[in-house]
């Protein structure tokens, strides 16, 4: 018999099952905000996850929603329109946000032609928390554009509370925002795309472009600087449709393409790929342009040998200098052969390093990892052994210690010279891949041209630029090798050459100093002391075992490389709870924020980023000989944001993605760069690595009107 209360009972646990069926169908808390709603679009904030758990990188996204017939702008929206801005005053733990924008639809009406969105677009959103590990209460002013027939902007306020706790994916949130993620263009690498050349043609830009499977319905998108703006394009198709010439006509008033950077972006259904070039011009022959044709590529590879050649003058290869004069003092006297067999050997070891660094370039790049020049001098591990290497090299050239025992290991790994022994080949091998390794944190002129154009690139591309780099950093071990009486007339070692070891061996010191002083950011002050004071604990007891007897004299020994090693036992995880972009070393900068160039320029300032690292030698030096004195430091910083000019500092020091991101949309993958923004040149004016004062001030002359 069933009871009043066997039917309660059962009535009580249909409504708990209900209750429990509904609460795992809604949607995690923190994974998405309310909607805000007008008669013709709606707006929501979204993330990818959850909760905060420990990202110092939270992926969010703008959701939008239009009714049927309206759309919103890309972020060149083309001949009318203005892309969404977001403002994200009362926001806590927010330190900024980067935006990325999918691939985007052409519109054409009356011959107008307008680039952007319409039906339903996530943009994805890099927020950055001033504190991983707290909570973000996120709070975002949207401004709109929304068209149809008529343009109507729109303001929506919009909200999102992320909670701590465990960074776990938010399911159909986190789907929804990796689908338009996947939208937004990459290099050509995982799409199968290719843009092969641009230049400029009758009034018109002609691009060629390729792609691994069939194009289906090519589009491409122009940004350009100086007002130029482009028709609807005419697409030719051959090569069963693998290959394209996409010809724009210039609109309105006529501009020199020629030399001009432009940003292409090309779209083919859901494959897309982006990429900054420089427009050539007019070529009569078929396959000429910017990239592809061998003219190009042979004038890329005279950067590279220039660049390689000029390194030898930079400051940040003191220590190469230092080991190339001991190398050459060595020689006095010696036979013509064996001077020219021991620089050839140096020259071997230089071009082996640069391809190496090629085959490193190349394997990180098919994975999808950040690459770049000199970007090995973002790890502490990096910097202690280079630390420890310096340390022993100064010790070595004050007479603490020698290495008679075994030959070889002397050879190897101090070049023969340094440890009072006629090199082997050896040796001087290794001389020139030490001259390569303390050579990369520099940016000579040229050098970032070429190696930004090999890394853009593919494989082929690479090896060629970086084996040209290679040839012009060796060319002077070469010179000697051709001409070896050069150093055959050199006086013979005698005792002079104590006191030019002791010397060098201060110079080495110094850069053991200037190293330090990255690893006090990488690290903390505190670890970069510690790892100084070991440093000195070494050379203090290789200097007191020298007065030691035998077997205390090899215990001397291995405490000095006990101490050495402890070095690499300190906590190697930085403390980054401000990222590389939000740390400017300078208070007078402001710190980088891609997302805010727009609206800046957009309220008529010009914006001045430099893009600079604590271990980038050249960028130190355009800091103190250029942007630090006056009238570009005038410009730059006395009129502050009202004066017209915004400082924008992005600090590389430590890895970041999004510098990383921003260097690669120019085309560049090293430092220094330094580029500015302004209402005359919304897409950005670059200026060369080594500043002068001239080009600053002609380049906010320029942007600024």
């Amino acid at each position: 018999m069933i009871t009043k209360s066997t039917l309660r009972s059962v009535a009580t646990g249909l409504l708990l099952l209900l209750a429990a069926l509904i609460a795992a169908n809604l949607p995690a808390h923190g994974a998405s905000g309310p909607w805000q709603r007008t008669d013709i679009v709606e707006a929501r904030l979204v993330a990818a996850v959850d909760g905060a758990g420990s990202l110092d990188r939270v992926p969010l996204g703008l959701h939008l929603k239009m009714k049927p017939g309206w759309k919103t702008y890309w972020r060149s929206p083309g001949d009318a329109g203005l892309p969404p801005q977001l403002v994200w005053d009362g926001s806590r733990n927010l330190a900024g946000t980067e935006m990325r924008w999918p691939a985007p639809h052409r519109f054409t009406l009356f011959g107008i032609e307008t680039f952007g969105y319409d039906g339903e677009v996530v943009l994805p959103i890099t927020a950055r928390p001033v504190t991983p590990g707290q909570a973000l209460d996120l709070k975002a002013s949207a401004d709109l554009l929304v068209c149809s027939d008529i343009c109507v902007p729109q303001r929506l306020e919009l909200t999102l509370a992320l909670p701590e706790g465990p960074a776990t994916s938010s399911g159909a949130d986190a789907n929804l925002l990796a689908r338009f993620t996947s939208q937004v263009p990459g290099d050509g690498t995982a799409s199968g795309l290719s843009i092969e050349s641009a230049r400029a043609v009758d009034g018109a830009l002609r691009v060629t472009a390729s792609a691994r499977e069939p194009f289906v319905d090519p589009d491409l998108f122009v940004e350009a600087g100086d007002g130029a703006a482009f028709g609807a394009p005419k697409i030719e198709f051959d090569a069963g449709d693998r290959h394209i010439t996409v010809t724009l006509p210039v609109t309105g008033e006529p501009v020199a393409l020629e030399g001009s950077p432009v940003t292409l972006t090309l779209v083919d259904g859901l494959r897309s790929m982006e990429r900054p070039v420089t427009v050539a011009g007019a070529a009569t022959g078929p396959g000429s342009g910017f990239i592809t044709d061998g003219a190009g590529l042979a004038a890329m590879l005279g950067f590279a040998l220039i660049g390689g050649l000029l390194l030898n003058l930079m400051p940040c290869v003191l220590p190469v200098l230092s080991l190339k004069l001991l190398s050459v003092v060595g020689h006095g006297g010696g036979a013509p052969r064996e001077i020219r067999a021991g620089f050839l050997m140096s020259a071997a070891g230089i071009l082996s390093s640069f391809l190496v660094l090629a085959a490193a370039a190349v394997a990180l790049k098919l994975t999808g990892s950040a690459v770049g020049w000199g970007i090995q001098f973002q790890q502490p591990l990096f910097l202690i052994f280079m630390v420890v290497l310096v340390t022993v090299f100064a010790a070595n050239l004050w007479g603490l210690f020698e290495i008679p025992l075994p030959r070889a290991i002397a050879d190897v790994a101090v070049g023969g010279a340094l440890s009072g022994h006629h090199p082997s080949l050896g040796g001087h091998f290794a001389t020139g891949a030490l001259a390569t390794l303390l050579a990369t944190p520099c940016s000579a002129p040229f050098l970032g041209t070429a190696v930004g154009f090999a890394l853009a690139r593919g494989p082929l591309e690479i090896v060629a630029v970086f084996g040209t780099l290679g040839l012009g950093l060796a060319l002077p071990y070469l010179a000697v090798a051709a001409f070896p009486s050069l150093a055959a007339r050199l006086p013979r070692p005698g005792r002079w050459m104590v006191v030019l070891r002791r010397i060098l061996g201060v110079a080495l010191a110094l850069t053991g100093v200037w190293l330090l002083s990255v690893l006090a950011i990488q690290l903390s002050p505190a670890a970069a002391l510690v790892i100084g004071a070991l440093m000195a604990a070494v050379v203090a007891t290789l200097a007191v075992r020298r007065r030691l007897p035998g077997r205390a004299r090899l215990a001397g020994g291995a405490v000095a490389a006990l101490l050495a090693v402890a070095s690499f036992a300190l906590p190697l995880v930085p403390d980054r709870t401000v990222s590389g972009a939000a740390a400017a070393t300078d208070a007078k900068w402001m710190p980088f924020d891609k997302a805010a160039i727009a609206g800046q320029v957009a309220a008529g300032r010009t914006v001045f980023v430099d893009v600079t690292a604590s271990w980038c030698i050249t960028c130190q030096a355009n800091k103190r000989l250029v942007l630090s004195r006056d009238p570009v430091a005038g410009r730059l910083f006395n009129g502050g944001a009202s004066g017209g000019v915004v400082p924008m500092q992005a600090d590389w020091t430590r890895p970041d993605d999004t510098i990383a991101a921003f260097l690669a949309e120019h085309g560049r993958y090293g430092i220094p760069f330094n580029i500015v923004y302004g209402p005359k040149a919304p897409q950005g004016i670059p200026l060369p690595e080594l500043l002068t004062e001239s080009a600053v001030l002609e380049a906010l002359d320029k942007a600024g009107g």
